[in-house]
């Protein structure tokens, strides 16, 4: 089963994706409560994909790219921007986050027209990395 974390890890960045983009379309709605209900199961969607992505690179080690050639730079482009992102994601989603979660509309909403797009293409991202390691 050497696949079945990284699939794993796939699908929950996929899911996580699809909770932002419904979390987003919820707050155009004006439905708060809903909104609220896809971050945080975004959010706890996210900490699940951590912890098995953690665990994973922590028995398997670094996984190289053994694509074609020609993939390699268009991987690489997309792998770093999204290591980046993964990382500054993590301190700017818990603060959107908490600030949402406390009533702190001021200060959530600027912060999470900066998170959101950020979020989104770290999930995404995550999932076009695994296919491009794992199934071309």
């Amino acid at each position: 089963m050497p696949l079945a974390l990284p699939t794993l890890n796939a699908l929950l960045n996929s899911t996580s994706a699809v909770l932002l983009v419904l979390g987003f379309v919820s707050i155009k709605q004006k439905k708060i409560a809903r909104h609220r209900a896809y971050m945080v199961a975004a959010f706890v969607v996210s900490c699940v994909f951590l912890v098995c992505y953690v665990i994973h690179h922590l028995r398997v080690g670094s996984v190289p790219f053994r694509g074609s050639a020609w993939l390699r730079p268009i991987y690489f482009a997309i792998l770093v921007p999204h290591v980046i992102l993964a990382i500054a994601v993590v301190p700017l989603a818990l603060t959107t986050i908490s600030r949402g979660l406390k009533g702190n509309i001021a200060k959530h909403r600027p912060l999470a027209r900066v998170t959101l797009p950020i979020w989104l293409f770290v999930s995404v991202s995550g999932v076009v990395v695994y296919l491009m390691l794992y199934r071309l």
